[in-house]
């Protein structure tokens, strides 16, 4: 469906398609009959498709699951005809038409933004994923409210249910649930929540077990001071869980719970809990020498986890702590532990240079949310590949050390690392439980359960977790303390929209400005060749677009050959400007191959926008103008470079208007030539 507004002479008359609910097309205001539900559920699938062309394949899958009759393609057509003059229905006889087109990968229906709800909706819903990233929770509650607002019940009503069942479906049904989970913990921060009711209502008749989705319900209800309302709800999803699952409220339904009882739900300063899933255990905790026990040392002080059985690991199905199964029930809470002061960070950065904002604002965002009683604590730091997100962290980390007393905890999570795939929570689940003093042979097995028992080390202590280098929020959300007290520090190359609007405070990292790069290079080759050659050193620093990673390439060869000016290091970078031939290769720092670890996660459409850009000149960058460069519909061009933005790529400093660093521009450049 192109996004670019065709006169409307060029389309016919104005329609207006739905699928957030019964399937219907409206023209002029008035419903069109769409007769057999045969071409409702043609039509239906061509409006998921947004727009990209259906493989005959698909349309017959749809209508015939399993092994279609030899008649089916020549009823499918007739079915795409008849839907043909519906839609224009002065379509001379045999003439292709403006609407529903043959494309060589199959049919593709067109129509522009405006006049389909589907694409109403994911346009507002990516609208309050942005601003929710930028710490705009107002803006994105409004966003997220309006995108629901296109939402009339179950998705595709009016077709046949086991058509009803297609994965395209399914998934918008996904993408609904999805957003209504985001707009409530923007609402929960911004004190909005009675906008949003009416829409969490619906997704959680929608999903009446999804546990996360009930305690933004309950949350939401109390935040509107409808307490009652709440309490029934909860009491509702539980008898729910236990007659048709057999299981009690989960961590996040249970804390969500817990507040409404406690009346400390208002407005959440620092968003709700975040999501730990219906399957996490938590292991019963009594006394500190516990831990002892589950290292077998005696009783010697640690992390305290009381195993089960004869000294197995946890059981993976403990019941949250205290009766919370029962009507009223409160979790209990652990009792405090002695400190155990573990650290695993990796040593701190050797003359730190710069970012003194930066750090002063993790020091304030600090103190803000880890003083937020009843809520885990999350920090997020983002910005472009080599930038220095991990220095900042560990930098930061181990300044703040001393009020973490419990403890320190590190995890490289490889979400960008070219050689390797990115780790799997278990696999960081273990090292962190190994860091705590668990040995291999007492951890449990599964995800779940490795969750639960180091959620529960964690509990009641202050301990500071440095999440680095992350994919997503799914690989995140086990690696999340789940209590106050403890505070997370993620670093990504990924927006993380999910993290940022459950409470976690954004921190976008930019190249340093131009003081601060002159020192770290100063830092790096010497403050004496420096100043002994300022023009040269300022030439370094605007060819390497004062990027930490790629001063630490032109510093370590610098240092490689003490003896050469850097007059002739400045020169090296003009005669290579365009390519990254100087800023890759070294020993200890590649910006070709840490930019190859963003680039690899894009989409194909996307990774072919990113080639296209540097025939673009050193204007400002928008959906129109990329639209022109790539051949695309604006709507597609906004889309990939929303995709391009979120894994920092390209930079948006206003909404719709992006740049591209010099040095990705290089990159972009040598992606095209070998490709």
């Amino acid at each position: 469906m192109s996004a670019d507004p065709a006169p409307r002479g060029a389309r016919g008359a104005a329609l207006r398609f739905e699928l957030l609910g019964p399937v219907r097309v409206w023209r002029d205001g008035t419903e069109l009959d769409l007769g057999f539900p045969q071409q409702r559920a043609l039509l239906a699938l061509l409006l998921a498709y947004e727009g990209r062309p259906v493989p005959a394949g698909e349309l017959l899958g749809l209508l015939w699951p399993g092994h279609p009759p030899a008649s089916a393609p020549n009823v499918v057509r007739r079915y795409l005809g008849a839907l043909r003059r519906l839609l224009e229905p002065d379509l001379p006889p045999r003439a292709p038409g403006r609407r529903l087109l043959r494309h060589p990968g199959g049919h593709l229906l067109e129509a522009a933004p405006d006049e389909v709800d589907l694409l109403r909706f994911r346009e507002l819903t990516r609208q309050g994923i942005r601003a929710a990233v930028t710490g705009r929770a107002e803006t994105a509650a409004l966003r997220f409210t309006e995108a629901l607002g296109e939402w009339r019940g179950p998705v595709a009503m009016g077709i046949a249910a086991a058509a009803r069942e297609h994965v395209r479906f399914t998934a918008v049904g996904r993408e609904l649930l999805e957003t209504a989970r985001l707009a409530a913990d923007a609402a929960l921060l911004c004190g909005r929540t009675a906008q949003i009711l009416p829409a969490l209502r619906r997704a959680t008749a929608l999903d009446p077990l999804d546990e996360p989705l009930h305690a933004r319900l309950i949350l939401s209800l109390a935040a509107c001071g409808l307490q009652a309302d709440a309490l029934t709800a909860y009491e509702d999803v539980r008898r729910r869980l236990a007659t048709e699952l057999g299981i009690t409220p989960g961590a996040e339904l249970a804390a969500a719970h817990t507040r409404v009882l406690r009346q400390d739900v208002s407005r959440l300063t620092s968003g709700p809990r975040v999501d730990v899933g219906r399957e996490t255990p938590v292991v019963r905790v009594s006394r500190a020498s516990a831990a002892a026990e589950l290292r077998g040392e005696g009783s010697a002080p640690g992390a305290a986890a009381e195993p089960r059985g004869q000294g197995s690991a946890p059981d993976a199905t403990a019941e949250p702590r205290g009766d919370a199964s029962a009507p009223g029930g409160v979790p209990a809470v652990p009792e405090r532990k002695p400190s155990t002061g573990h650290t695993r960070l990796p040593p701190d950065i050797h003359g730190f240079t710069g970012r003194e904002a930066e750090l002063e604002w993790l020091t304030a965002a600090r103190d803000a949310v880890t003083g937020t009683a009843g809520a885990p604590a999350a920090v997020w730091i983002g910005g472009m590949a080599g930038v220095g997100k991990t220095a900042l962290a560990v930098h930061w980390a181990h300044r703040t050390a001393r009020r973490f007393p419990d403890g320190h905890l590190y995890a490289a999570l490889r979400a960008s690392d070219p050689t390797r795939s990115a780790a799997e929570p278990e696999e960081a689940l273990r090292a962190m439980l190994t860091s705590l003093g668990v040995p291999a042979t007492r951890m449990p097995a599964g995800a779940a359960a490795l969750t639960g028992l180091y959620r529960t080390l964690l509990a009641g202590r202050r301990v500071l977790v440095v999440l680095d280098d992350a994919a997503g929020t799914e690989q995140l959300r086990p690696l999340l303390p789940a209590a106050p007290g403890c505070l997370a520090l993620v670093t990504s190359r990924h927006a993380l929209p999910g993290l940022i609007a459950s409470g976690a405070r954004p921190l976008r990292l930019e190249p340093p400005p131009a003081g601060d790069a002159r020192a770290i290079l100063a830092r790096l080759i010497g403050a004496d060749r420096t100043a002994a050659e300022p023009v040269a050193a300022d030439e370094i620093l605007l060819r390497s677009g004062r990027l930490p990673l790629a001063l630490a390439v032109v510093a370590e060869r610098a240092a490689a050959h003490h003896g050469i000016p850097l007059a002739d290091t400045a020169a090296y970078l003009r005669e290579t400007e365009g390519t990254l031939d100087a800023f890759a290769g070294g020993a200890t720092a590649d910006v070709r191959a840490a930019f190859l670890g963003s680039y690899r996660l894009l989409s194909p459409e996307a990774a072919r926008l990113f080639r296209l850009l540097p025939r673009h000149g050193r204007s400002g960058l928008t959906p129109a103008s990329a639209a022109a460069l790539a051949g695309l519909p604006v709507r597609g061009a906004r889309r990939l470079l929303g995709e391009l933005a979120e894994t920092h790529l390209i930079t948006e400093h206003t909404p719709g208007h992006y740049t591209l660093h010099r040095l990705l521009r290089a990159f972009a450049a040598e992606r095209a030539r070998h490709t």
